[in-house]
């Protein structure tokens, strides 16, 4: 998709998933336009024209920078676990409308009832005729952070005592130190794997990987028997 915007001169690409329900684009430099992304363009124009009711709902897994582009705004933001049933209940809790994961599953509750990547779409669509503005315009104000997530296999138990383990405590308020505010540490275990996902974010993209990698090295050690 990406590779075709370019070969022929398109002014964006959009790539829906296979129930149609997620949907990720491409500006006309073939460069892609993440769910994250789209959600801040949404509620940027709806606070502009004063129809944002409320603040926005991510998860754990939305971008940094996302939080901080709406902080910058007076926009409210709300992280859940992830999966759109819990930005669904939250949204409908608080009496938003707006919310949304990374991987391009947006709700937007004036509009439509459950996730559509097609109305997504032109959600879009529709602020770029609107405000004349490119999508590659529209996205700049908001900053994404560089992310790494390192997988890491371990026993079932393992699984259960994460939370339990000084050391990967430990290990966790050491690099929150050290990001020093501008970046967060995730660890989840898998709802479907024996796995722990352990993800970084940061500022510095060599930074976020050797973090990221310690940390799985710490989890591995204490985890896996």
């Amino acid at each position: 998709m990406q590779q075709q915007v370019i070969d022929c001169e398109a002014d964006l690409g959009i790539a829906l998933d296979g129930d149609g329900d997620r949907v990720i684009m491409a500006d006309r430099n073939g460069e892609l336009v993440d769910g994250d992304e789209l959600l801040y363009i949404i509620a940027n124009a709806r606070q502009r024209d004063g129809s944002l009711e409320g603040g926005v709902v991510g998860t754990v897994m939305s971008n940094l920078g996302l939080e901080l582009a709406l902080k910058e705004r007076d926009i409210p933001f709300l992280r859940t676990p992830v999966g759109d049933r819990h930005i669904h209940r939250a949204l409908t809790e608080k009496g938003w409308k707006l919310g949304g994961e990374t991987s391009g599953h947006l709700l937007s509750l004036d509009r439509t009832s459950t996730g559509d990547g097609i109305v997504s779409a032109l959600l879009i669509l529709e602020i770029m005729v609107r405000s004349g503005i490119d999508l590659s315009e529209l996205r700049l104000g908001m900053r994404k952070f560089p992310q790494t997530m390192i997988n890491v296999p371990v026993s079932v138990r393992g699984q259960q005592h994460l939370s339990e383990s000084e050391k990967i405590n430990e290990a966790v308020s050491e690099i929150e130190a050290e990001l020093d505010g501008q970046g967060r540490v995730i660890l989840r275990p898998s709802g479907t794997e024996p796995l722990i996902r352990v993800t970084l974010e940061g500022a510095d993209q060599s930074q976020v990987e050797r973090l990221a990698q310690q940390l799985a090295d710490t989890v591995r050690e204490e985890l896996q028997g």
